[in-house]
């Protein structure tokens, strides 16, 4: 285990003080997951998980519903309570917010994750308990999140390292219908700042609009939201040709629908000009559809996506993608899928039933080089 030994035995006892502390039902199985990991990262994994020093890790995960207990008069969050349809105890979002942590910890490959796009958070107060009350505390991660105008209370945020990122600014960016009227729905999240503290960095945490009510029925709030991005991004490239911009977040289509291919311009490399000016590096990961981010019956879709700005895919780039786009596909995320004998994403819930795993989506990330 070499450098990150201490560091890990250190989180390690901190998780299972957590899982005691919490009285969870789980404790057995998460501690042998803690001994897999450990044990695990002396091994090739630790190569597969961390980044060397010079590398950082993104990583975009949707929380599923993260929410706190308490009632919130300017939001429809009643179903999370305790008497909500969703019996959302105390204990369950303790239980939660260690399932989360454990993801993230495993995530990171047990070094912090330079950067963490997160959606579906109702509040500040859930981010904090996440960070501060979890064996995440170790990393001193930050947070930056905005209220958004979304009827049920779901948010988009960013987890950052401040050792690792330095945020200069940022702002919720609202979604319109028309010029004088600004829809009900998810800001996009834009942040600029400086990783490693060498080179700038612009990043958009998205969350568009869902399928729910049908696919073409909704299809043209996602265009929406896509062409909003371009042209934002549009906006900083004409200002700085080489600008870094990673896109992340729930996008609610796949990577060859069409608010991605027509609106946002997402291509491959060999399709990169004026106009296809992003990258839409889960692209390549569309080939195999017995996997995904996220899977609806049968089916699994990449509706979770990391896309770069062109420069940073030249290997002359001060901020460069290392390696390829990664859907962490680990075995505790997944649970066996009992329609079609696969597995599937091991979830919170099934309908309003608690079932008590992680997310209905899986995490995906991607490394970052810092050449100079």
């Amino acid at each position: 285990m070499h450098q990150n030994s201490g560091n890990m035995k250190t989180t390690t006892i901190i998780y299972i003080f957590y899982l005691l502390k919490i009285g969870s039902k789980r404790l057995t199985a998460s501690i042998l997951f803690l001994l897999y990991i450990v044990s695990a990262s002396s091994q090739s994994v630790q190569d597969t998980f961390s980044c060397n020093r010079q590398c950082h890790r993104i990583a975009f995960y949707n929380l599923e519903n993260l929410f706190d207990t308490f009632n919130d008069s300017l939001k429809n969050d009643e179903e999370f309570q305790p008497r909500g349809m969703r019996g959302w105890t105390q204990k369950k979002f303790y239980e939660k917010l260690g399932n989360m942590s454990k993801a993230i910890m495993a995530l990171g490959g047990w070094q912090s994750l330079a950067i963490l796009g997160v959606c579906e958070v109702e509040n500040e107060y859930v981010l904090k308990k996440l960070i501060s009350d979890t064996p995440l505390k170790i990393h001193k991660y930050r947070f930056i999140h905005y209220e958004s105008g979304d009827p049920r209370g779901v948010d988009c945020a960013l987890i950052y390292d401040p050792v690792k990122f330095r945020p200069l600014f940022s702002k919720p960016i609202p979604m319109y219908k028309s010029a004088d009227f600004v829809s009900r729905s998810r800001d996009i999240l834009y942040v600029k700042g400086l990783l490693s503290m060498k080179d700038t960095l612009h990043i958009f945490v998205n969350h568009w609009s869902s399928r729910y009510g049908g696919l073409l029925e909704t299809q043209d709030k996602r265009n929406q939201a896509a062409a909003l991005v371009k042209s934002i991004t549009d906006s900083l490239m004409k200002v700085d040709s080489v600008a870094s911009i990673v896109i992340m977040g729930d996008l609610n289509d796949d990577p060859f629908d069409e608010s991605l291919i027509n609106h946002l311009k997402a291509a491959q490399p060999d399709q990169l000009s004026d106009d296809y000016t992003l990258y839409n590096l889960m692209l390549p990961l569309c080939n195999d559809w017995t996997r995904g981010s996220l899977k609806h019956g049968t089916q699994w879709s990449i509706f979770d996506q990391i896309i770069v700005s062109r420069p940073m895919i030249s290997p002359k780039a001060k901020l460069r993608i290392a390696g390829k786009a990664v859907i962490f596909r680990q075995d505790f995320l997944l649970e066996p899928d009992p329609g079609d004998l696969g597995v599937q994403p091991f979830r919170t819930f099934t309908g309003f039933k608690y079932h008590g795993g992680f997310s209905d989506h899986l995490p995906v990330f991607i490394d970052v080089k810092v050449n100079y």
